[in-house]
């Protein structure tokens, strides 16, 4: 059976065909890119399931790339998982807020990387298949299709943040930490940073409009969702 397709995206071309390589020995099919504009070509044209994406890219920077794909409603699914060198929080913490699922930091060993890249693609394909439905007042969650709405307008949200609010929502009143939440959204095997949660949570929070007091914030613990 075929594997699913990911396309590697780098501008150090010899880490290119080292990652294609052990990529390849598992099965997948693997695109490569050496620069956003590439990128973003091959996105559409080869339609990834997940994409690994160096954020320090000539033409056009990964940030930049990671916010189109995820501003194309044809591409808004597909996994990203961003590759820093630098691994400065602002950078993860912006490419989060962006959409992107994941992260790992230069220098990385490839068998962490195929790992990775496998824990995604499972969370990725667990999220399609739970069928749920949830209605609070004017806002409405429907897992089957993976869509919010509030008084019936579509509200855009990310898979991770899709995940948080279900989350949250189908267990009203419950306090949660943020590691549960991590691992919720997430899964335990992901390396994330201690603020993830945050993020999503504020980026979340703006979405919702008049729903965002629902979520609210236990000092020093975590979130809850209000009953």
């Amino acid at each position: 059976m075929p594997k699913e397709k990911i396309l590697v995206v780098d501008d150090e071309q010899d880490l290119v065909r080292l990652i294609r390589y052990h990529l390849e020995k598992e099965g997948y099919k693997v695109p490569c890119a050496y620069n956003g504009e590439e990128a973003l070509f091959l996105a559409k044209t080869e339609r990834p399931e997940l994409i690994l994406l160096d954020l320090m890219l000539p033409r056009i920077d990964g940030l930049e790339v990671c916010k189109k794909i995820k501003a194309d409603q044809e591409l808004a699914h597909t996994a990203i998982v961003m590759l820093t060198a630098k691994g400065e929080e602002s950078d993860i913490t912006m490419g989060l807020k962006l959409g992107a699922d994941d992260y790992i930091t230069k220098p990385f060993s490839l068998r962490e990387l195929v790992a990775r890249v496998q824990a995604v693609l499972r969370r990725t394909k667990n999220a399609s298949v739970v069928q749920e439905y949830i209605t609070i007042d004017d806002l409405t969650i429907d897992l089957s299709k993976h869509e919010v709405m509030i008084m019936n307008e579509p509200i855009r949200l990310t898979l991770a943040e899709f995940k948080l609010l279900h989350y949250l929502a189908s267990r009203p009143g419950r306090v949660f930490a943020r590691d549960q939440l991590l691992d919720a959204v997430s899964g335990p095997e992901t390396f994330v940073i201690d603020r993830t949660i945050d993020v999503h949570i504020a980026s979340l929070r703006k979405k919702l409009k008049t729903y965002a007091n629902r979520i609210t914030t236990i000092r020093g613990i975590g979130y809850k969702f209000k009953e």
